[in-house]
This record gives C-alpha cells, sequence and structure tokens, in this order.
C-alpha cells in the first residue's frame, strides 16, 4: 500500500490546492464562481499588481502552504492585505477570489486566511495535496454538497430592545397590558388548608364566575384557560395523604389532584397547589374618558356599585343636567347605550390601574377593589380639580369609533341582566373534594330599588377579611 501511494505520488506532483473554512452567507462557496475545497492555485496576487510594487506568486510555491503562509505573515505586518488568487478547476475551468489577509482566529498557531470583499462571512485557506486528490476532491462536489446540507445547524442570538420605548408607544395604555385574568384557588377542604377540592371543582367555579358575569351585565368574553402551579408547604402527615409525585402508580391521579406532595433531596415535604387562571376580554374592548372638572363642580354626576362577582360599574347618572362632569365627558351617553344594551357600564381602570377582581382565595371569596375608598379617591379628584382618567369596558367594538373628542364618547352603558334562578345539584364528595356549605338566605327587605335588581354589596374589610358586607345605600355617589 505505501509503495501504491508512493508511486501515485511520483505520478502526481503536490500542488497547492484550496481549503474552505466558512461558507458565505447564502452558500454562494457551492457555486461555479467561488472557491471551493480542492480547487489548485493557479496564481496569487498581493498588494496591487507586481507593476506598483506588488507581490506575484506562481507555481511551483516554494515550500508549499508553509511558504505562503509567511509570506501572507509578512504581507499582513507591511499592511499590505489586498490578495487577488486564481484557481483551476480540473483542466479547462477557472476562477477568482478578491479578498484580504486576516489573522486566523480560530486556529492557535498564527496562521492566516484569506476572506472575501464581496462577503466577509467567506473565508478559504490553503493545503497541500496531491493533483490527484485534488481532482478526487472536485468530482465529489456534489456529495460534499449534500453533506454540508445535514451537518449545517441553525444558530441562535441575541438582539437588542427598546422596552421602555415601545412599551410607551406602541401600548393602549402606556406600561400597562390589555390582557385581563382572574385567578381561582382551589376551594380548602377544612379549616388549615392542608386539603383542597379537586381540580374539575376549581374550573367550575371557573366557569361559573364568568357566566354569572355576563348574565349580570358584564361584557367580558372568554379567551383561554389554564392551570398554575403553586409551591406550599405541606406536613408529612398531609404528604401521605395527597398524591406523592414520586410514585409512577400515582401519576394518573395527579389529572384532577388540586394539591399533590412530593419529598425533596433534602427530605422535605413540598406541596404543590393547583389553581386556575381564566382569561378574558373586554367584547368591545377598553375605552379611555377624561373627565374635566371645573370650579363649580361639586359632584362628579355618577353612583359607582359593585357586583358580585368583583367588577365596579357605574350604576346611576344624574339626568337633566348639562354641566355636570358625567354629562359633558360623555359618561351619561355611555350609560344610556349601554342600558339600552341591557349591558354593564364597568370600570375597568382609574388613572390607568387596574380595578378589576384578581383572585378568588381559598376560602371562595372574590379579590376585589372597595367601592369606598374608589369614592373617595373620585372625590379628591373634584376637590383637588384635577382631570380624572377613567376606562370602561365596551359591549360593541363599534361604540368605539364613535367618539367625538378627546374626552366625550358616544358608546353603551349599561343595564343588568337578573342572574338567572340559581341551581343547586347535590354533589356527592370524593376524597379531594367536600359538599360547600349551604348559602346564606338573601333577606328581601333589604332591596332597595323598585327594579329587580341584584343586592348592590360592599367591602368593608379590606387586606383584613374577605367577607361582604350589606350596605344600605344601593349607589355610591361621588
Amino acid at each position: 500500500m505505501p509503495m501504491d501511494r508512493d508511486g501515485e505520488t511520483a505520478r502526481s506532483p503536490v500542488v497547492l490546492s484550496i481549503e474552505c473554512l466558512k461558507g458565505s452567507s447564502k452558500a454562494d462557496e457551492w457555486t461555479r464562481d467561488m472557491l471551493q475545497t480542492g480547487d489548485i492555485v493557479e496564481e496569487i496576487q498581493i498588494g496591487s499588481n507586481s507593476r506598483s510594487g506588488g507581490t506575484t506568486l506562481c507555481p511551483p510555491f516554494k515550500n508549499g502552504k508553509s511558504g505562503v503562509q509567511k509570506i501572507l505573515q509578512s504581507s499582513f505586518k507591511k499592511k499590505e492585505t489586498s490578495i487577488l488568487v486564481r484557481v483551476r478547476r480540473g483542466s479547462d475551468e477557472f476562477a477568482q477570489l478578491q479578498g484580504c489577509i486576516v489573522p486566523n482566529e480560530s486556529s492557535g498557531k498564527k496562521q492566516y486566511v484569506l476572506r472575501s470583499i464581496g462577503d466577509p462571512n467567506y473565508a478559504v485557506g490553503f493545503a497541500d495535496r496531491t493533483e490527484s486528490e485534488c481532482f478526487g476532491l472536485q468530482a465529489s462536489r456534489s456529495t460534499r454538497m449534500v453533506s454540508a446540507l445535514y451537518r449545517t445547524k441553525l444558530q441562535d442570538g441575541y438582539v437588542s430592545y427598546p422596552w421602555e420605548k415601545r412599551m410607551q408607544e406602541v401600548l393602549l395604555i402606556a406600561n400597562s397590558s390589555c390582557f385581563l385574568s382572574i385567578l381561582l384557588l382551589p376551594k380548602a377542604s377544612d379549616q388549615v388548608a392542608s386539603r383542597y377540592n379537586d381540580l374539575e371543582d376549581t374550573l367550575a367555579r371557573a366557569n361559573a364566575w364568568l357566566n354569572a358575569s355576563r348574565s349580570s351585565g358584564v361584557p367580558i368574553a372568554f379567551v383561554n384557560i389554564q392551570t398554575e402551579s403553586l409551591l406550599t408547604k405541606i406536613s408529612g402527615e398531609t404528604a401521605s395523604s395527597t398524591v406523592n409525585a414520586g410514585s409512577l402508580s400515582d401519576l394518573s391521579n395527579l389529572a384532577n389532584a388540586s394539591l399533590y406532595g412530593f419529598e425533596d433531596y433534602h427530605g422535605i415535604d413540598i406541596g404543590v397547589v393547583r389553581a386556575v387562571r381564566l382569561w378574558y376580554s373586554p367584547i368591545g374592548g377598553e375605552i379611555p374618558i377624561e373627565i374635566k372638572l371645573e370650579e363649580d363642580d361639586s359632584r362628579l354626576g355618577f353612583a359607582i356599585s359593585r357586583t358580585e362577582e368583583g367588577f365596579i360599574y357605574i350604576s346611576s347618572v344624574i339626568e337633566g343636567d348639562e354641566n355636570v362632569p358625567s354629562t359633558r365627558s360623555g359618561i351619561s351617553d355611555l350609560y344610556k347605550e349601554a342600558e339600552s344594551a341591557s349591558k354593564l357600564l364597568v370600570v375597568s381602570r382609574v388613572s390607568n390601574q387596574k380595578v378589576l377582581p384578581w383572585m378568588v382565595s381559598s376560602t371562595g371569596a372574590v379579590r376585589c377593589f372597595d367601592t369606598v375608598s374608589l369614592s373617595q379617591k373620585l372625590s379628591l379628584h373634584r376637590h383637588a380639580k384635577v382631570p380624572v382618567l377613567i376606562h370602561v369596558l365596551l359591549c360593541d367594538k363599534a361604540l368605539a369609533s364613535q367618539s367625538g373628542g378627546s374626552s366625550r364618547f358616544e358608546a353603551s352603558s349599561p343595564t343588568r341582566l337578573p342572574l338567572p334562578p340559581e341551581v343547586r345539584l347535590s354533589r356527592i364528595p370524593n376524597e379531594n373534594q367536600i359538599l360547600p356549605l349551604p348559602p346564606e338566605v338573601p333577606d328581601e327587605s333589604s332591596t332597595m330599588n323598585e327594579q329587580s335588581e341584584l343586592r348592590l354589596q360592599r367591602d368593608t374589610a379590606g387586606e383584613v377579611s374577605f367577607r361582604f358586607h350589606n350596605f344600605s345605600l344601593p349607589n355610591n355617589w361621588v
């Protein structure tokens, strides 16, 4: 075999050939116009042409690749980096590359490569090969092209993004999203919240909340629902009574479990509570209303209330007075439009802060905003003569395009639909669920309006409790 190799070497002289080191951005190295691995170097011209002091090298190249590398290093030190390489492919096909001499950053030694002027991503080097080896590489072009196709991987990267600028410019409300959701924690089955109703119960609560909100006149539509895993501490007894995620046989029980436990590598029992997040959106979108105040304004001219599901809405407006802020700003028109559409004029934001319900606790109470503090804030705006910016939910997208000015909008205002008769179904509890306590019977004498409206409720407990207390007045006027 060595003798055959020596004989082949004797018949095929060693030549200086091209080695493609890095492909072009468009894979143009496989075209006939670009240099390819295996091309035989016929001429190297460094700097300008030889007549004006440049260097021209022709075969045979003294010391082959190592001799050419020394010339490239010397030229780079003298800042003569322009280079033109002409190659031969086969016996009668020629190509050339106009490039520059650059250090090979991927090589530990002081090696130099040629980078294309037309495509800086494309780089080639030199190699010593026999002429027959070069012809073999040239003939295998198609095979090597397919091999390169399967070896090439997509590269990832990072790009800086002007978040602050975009959040100021492209959002309808600067620095605030238009995504609306509420998080429902599973109902605790005992006083110490060591066990919870199953996931199906939490999903049913989310469904009931959405349907009840829409039945009461809140103009929202379902978007999506998902489960969220929340970590909690559990005792060894609780962990033993829940699903053990470390057991493969128990994995099937996780599908409908609201609480499951596992033991980490420190030997600590960790519980995972599965909550449900309900995503919804306003049917007609949100619309801003700017309430401008004047010196003689003694009231804003509207009243706010809250539904059982936690939505703040405008429940009444003063009629027949064109000089009150509610009329000047267009709230009265919105109210009448919503009332005619049997919808509520829900307030979604005050001074760009969302005032929508955002959570249901493990006791079943809806976490929402207090109408007392909101009335106080609106009254302070009136006393300070600071304009009020509120957003309301529309029930019709076409109403948003009917705005007559920067602070006056003609849109729909709400009338509440009575809730359908409550249907109570007895449900046999399983190991993860108990029967809920029967609801308190409402006091029929507490109805304040002549219409058959829902009893208004008011949260006076703040952060201390989620219990709701009846309030003697049906509306909170501001």
